[in-house]
């Protein structure tokens, strides 16, 4: 059974940190990612990585964030550091199976979605 299931998220002050993570079950994904969502706005590429750990990061929030992965636990983490307020969204986990040439930050292209953990960053 496909299962995406993140946790890790809350509240936090500018400048703070959060750690993200999915636990996932059914398959072993080839490309997994993190996006994020506001009310009323589109689904965000946070960062992305794939099986051999080639990663790309959305550009607002590269240096500030870190992707990693656990092939052998099937976990899929994100380390958010100097926390911006604009940082506030719903964060999903999303998964793929097949083969791409490097990681997407594109949410139409993954299969698979968590439920979603919630991050509020206060000024």
């Amino acid at each position: 059974q496909v299962q995406l299931v993140e946790s890790g998220g809350g509240s936090v002050q500018a400048g703070g940190s959060l750690r993200l993570s999915c636990a996932a079950s059914g398959y072993t994904y080839s490309h997994m990612g993190w996006f994020r969502q506001t009310p009323g706005k589109e689904r965000e590429g946070v960062a992305a990585i794939s099986s051999d750990r080639s990663i790309r990061y959305g550009d607002s929030v590269n240096g500030r964030f870190t992707i990693s992965r656990d092939n052998a636990k099937n976990a899929l983490y994100l380390q958010m550091s100097s926390l911006k307020p604009e940082d506030t969204a719903m964060y999903y986990c999303a998964a793929f199976r097949g083969w791409r040439a490097r990681p997407s930050l594109v949410a139409s292209e993954y299969s698979y979605w968590g439920q979603g953990t919630q991050v509020t960053v206060s000024s």
